[in-house]
C-alpha cells in the first residue's frame, strides 16, 4: 500500500490522489486502506516516518553540529537547515499530514521529537517550550508553501535560520 501510495503521489501529486486511488493501485479494498491509515493525512504519515528517522538518528547520533558535541547555537541552527531541506524535499507530505485536521500537526510524534529537541537547545532561554513552539510555528508545511512563491527557497532557509539565532539571544533590557 505504501509502495503504491508513494508512486502515485510521486506521479501525480499528493492532493490529487484519492484514497480509492491507492486501494486501487495496491490491490486491495478501500476499507482496509482507512482501517491501516485512517486518512490521506494518516497514510502521508506513514511515508514520512522513514525519512523523518534518518533526520532524528542524525539528531541523537551524528556528527556535530547537528548531532551531539556542538554548542547548542550550532546545533539549533543545523537542525532548522536540515529540517528545511527535509521539508523542501517532502513538501506536499507534510502538508497534507499537518492539515488533515485541526491540530494534526502537533499529535505526529516527529512534531513531538522536533519540539523536545529544540527546547533542549533553547534550555538557556527565558520559556524554552514556548520559543521551541514558536520556531517550529515558522517551519510549519502550510507557511513555508504559503511563503515559496513569494520569497522563494534561499530567503526562506536564510530568514529561519536567523529566527533560529535570535532566539538564543538573551532578552533585552
Amino acid at each position: 500500500m505504501l509502495e503504491a501510495a508513494a508512486r502515485l503521489f510521486a506521479e501525480h501529486g499528493v492532493e490529487a490522489v484519492s484514497m480509492d486511488q491507492v486501494a486501487e493501485a495496491a490491490g486491495v479494498g478501500k476499507g482496509t486502506l482507512y482501517r491501516r491509515f485512517g486518512d490521506k493525512s494518516g497514510l502521508a504519515a506513514a511515508l514520512l516516518d522513514a525519512r523523518e528517522r534518518v533526520l532524528q538518528e542524525a539528531i541523537l547520533y551524528g556528527p556535530p553540529p547537528l548531532g551531539p558535541g556542538a554548542a547548542a547555537e550550532e546545533r539549533l541552527t543545523a537542525f532548522v537547515d536540515a529540517y528545511v531541506d527535509y521539508l523542501l524535499e517532502n513538501l506536499a507530505l507534510i502538508r497534507t499530514s499537518e492539515t488533515a485536521a485541526v491540530g494534526a500537526r502537533y499529535r505526529i510524534g516527529a512534531y513531538r521529537f522536533w519540539h523536545r529537541h529544540t527546547a533542549i537547545l533553547l534550555g538557556t532561554t527565558p520559556d524554552p517550550e514556548h520559543t521551541a513552539h514558536a520556531l517550529l510555528a515558522a517551519l510549519a508545511a502550510e507557511h513555508v508553501a504559503a511563503l515559496l512563491p513569494e520569497l522563494g527557497e534561499q530567503r526562506i532557509r536564510v530568514g529561519l535560520i536567523r529566527l533560529a539565532r535570535s532566539a538564543m539571544q538573551p532578552p533585552g533590557p
